[in-house]
């Protein structure tokens, strides 16, 4: 069982486990920008939309300049509004703007835009969810992306990464799924369980190369 299951996370990994983050072109490190743009990735990820979408319209944000908290702060409500559009992020876009110029101000006037210093608080979550636009399935995203960087909360597998380990016939303990990777790789392994819960057909395919 084992093998199988070392089997069936390399074919994972190898076909699905670029992250939200990599897929964005965020290349992430526990630095203010960085961090920034993956809580907007958060965001954006978190309604009722594709993944793709959500990603196109971080990648034309970021495009427009809106790197930085500073930046979203100052770009107009319409500027957001018209980089969201750009990326497809259409049915949401006007209250997606409001979040992120509300988001920015806080983050600004709290942390001086930089997320690590809410992450020195005893509850960070909880601090997370108080910015605009991030609830729960929000801060879910996040700590899986940055737990890497941010070890204290790996394993971070969260309901929905567990549905994908369900799926794939692996083990549903986040403890047992982490030691299948190495650490730097669980924000990877986290991200293809996603997309194994949000597509069966990836489960199907990643099994059937596993067993090749």
């Amino acid at each position: 069982m084992g093998r199988k299951n070392e089997a069936v996370v390399r074919a994972l990994l190898d076909r699905h486990g670029q992250t939200y983050a990599a897929q964005a072109g965020i290349k992430l490190r526990n630095t203010p920008a960085p961090l920034y743009q993956l809580l907007v990735l958060s965001l954006l990820l978190s309604a009722r939309i594709r993944a793709d979408t959500a990603v196109a319209a971080a990648r034309a944000l970021f495009a427009a300049g809106m790197r930085d908290a500073r930046r979203m702060a100052e770009a107009t409500w319409q500027q957001r509004v018209d980089a969201l559009g750009e990326g497809g992020y259409r049915r949401y876009d006007e209250r997606t703007s409001t979040q992120l110029g509300d988001g920015a101000e806080l983050l600004l006037e709290r942390y001086k835009g930089d997320l690590r210093r809410l992450r020195e608080d005893t509850d960070p979550k909880k601090l997370l969810r108080e910015i605009p636009g991030i609830g729960p399935t929000g801060v879910n995203i996040f700590l899986r992306e940055a737990q890497a960087l941010w070890p204290e909360f790996s394993p971070y597998l969260d309901r929905k990464a567990l549905d994908g380990a369900e799926r794939l016939g692996l083990p549903t303990s986040p403890k047992t799924l982490a030691s299948l990777v190495e650490a730097a790789d669980l924000p990877r392994l986290a991200a293809g369980l996603v997309r194994t819960a949000l597509d069966k057909r990836i489960a199907e395919k990643v099994r059937s190369e596993a067993s090749a």
